[in-house]
């Protein structure tokens, strides 16, 4: 009966026991230089401009060479989102998190058209300084 009864502890403590998944083979790649580019500026007497470091937040460094053959591609992807932004959307926080995103997605989408895999998890601004 007691081991039954070990038996059965053993077996509920097994199950109830949240499984470890095996290490994450994230990996970060950042674009060098910093991405600088112009945005459109409300008024016309001076030229709006925004420095940003990008990180790509990859799924497996095993990618990382495909990441960098890319990179013109994807930076190519990343200017052009940012200049057509409006200045007030290049410099409120919720407007610099959307254009995020959608630099996020773009590279996602065009990584997937070029490689058929989805390597990027998300795009990270680092740094974020405009004028």
């Amino acid at each position: 009966m007691r081991s039954l009864s070990i038996f059965l502890i053993t077996l509920f403590l097994s199950l109830s026991t949240p499984k470890v998944e095996a290490a994450s083979n994230f990996g970060y790649f950042g674009f060098e230089p910093d991405i600088i580019t112009n945005y459109i500026a409300t008024s016309n007497k001076k030229l709006g401009y925004v420095r940003v470091t990008v990180e790509l937040m990859i799924k497996d460094m095993g990618n990382l060479e495909v990441v960098e053959h890319h990179s013109p591609l994807l930076r190519d992807a990343i200017v052009e989102i940012i200049s057509k932004e409006q200045e007030e959307h290049v410099k409120s926080l919720t407007g610099r998190e959307e254009i995020r995103k959608r630099c996020s997605e773009r590279v996602k989408e065009l990584l997937k058209e070029e490689t058929g895999q989805e390597i990027v998890h998300d795009v990270l601004f680092t740094k974020y300084l405009y004028y």
